[in-house]
């Protein structure tokens, strides 16, 4: 049995894209042959205009798919979550938390670096990503041998944990995937880390979702919070630069520190 970690960018999402384009293309070929208004005339060129965009939009939607998949060349999600797993460290005993877990990767991949603590792995695991589940993350961490983890169903809006529950907190390019205050969202997740506790979390910080990073930082350091800092992983540490600004991934950063 061998681990199957998915992909980051779902193949629904390019089938339905070529979809939409296919749709385009046929209604702007049937305008065509029936050109006797200009309204028809109109309409063929708009379609034949959003088939267009829609056929590169699933090119460069197939080409994410391949850059990411851990079966392609370059598995880049694969040396992503190595790198984040690299600064994951949990003495004997130690608990962690990952956020959004997804398909387990990141989880196993910091219980593998850290065989005396344990972790969890908690996902929404919603239709965005309908073939992530519970059962693969089990399933995954089978077919790696790894024993010390679970995997929970938990909104990262309202985890299902008491305060200082947890020595450790990660995650991986959550955040910025959930409506609403990210600031808050990572304050929830702080919530649930023991005072001592190091968090590392890797995500895209949009100056547009998430505000601005540099206050919010200064405030955690207010607060009593140590070695917090934001360090950037699109500048050649995780990705490298020129991928980083077609892939739309230039602000990837890991906040880290210690509560």
């Amino acid at each position: 049995m061998k681990a199957d970690y998915k992909n980051w960018m779902p193949r629904g999402l390019i089938y339905g894209n070529a979809g939409v384009s296919s749709v385009f293309l046929a209604v702007g070929l049937l305008c065509r042959k029936k050109k006797e208004s200009r309204a028809l005339r109109l309409l063929s060129s708009l379609s034949f205009v959003g088939a267009g965009v829609g056929l590169l939009s699933s090119a460069y939607l197939l080409m994410l798919y391949r850059i990411f998949s851990y079966n392609g060349k370059r598995k880049l999600a694969k040396h992503i979550i190595d790198g984040v797993a690299s600064r994951i460290k949990l003495p004997t005993g130690g608990k962690g938390l990952d956020v959004g877990c997804g398909s387990g990767a990141l989880t196993i991949a910091a219980a593998k670096r850290n065989p005396e603590a344990s972790f969890v792995g908690v996902d929404r695991w919603g239709q965005e990503y309908a073939s992530f589940s519970q059962k693969l993350c089990e399933d995954n961490a089978r077919a790696e041998g790894v024993k010390n983890v679970r995997f929970l169903r938990a909104d990262a809006r309202e985890l299902p944990f008491p305060n200082e529950s947890f020595d450790l907190l990660t995650s991986n390019y959550v955040y910025h995937n959930i409506p609403g205050d990210r600031q808050a969202l990572l304050r929830e997740s702080l919530r649930v880390l023991k005072k001592g506790g190091r968090f590392v979390i890797h995500d895209i910080f949009y100056p547009s979702a998430y505000g601005d990073m540099q206050a919010f930082l200064k405030s955690l350091q207010d607060e009593g919070y140590a070695e917090v800092r934001l360090i950037p992983t699109a500048d050649g540490l995780f990705v490298k630069k020129c991928e980083a600004r077609w892939m739309m991934i230039a602000d990837s950063a890991l906040l880290m520190g210690i509560k």
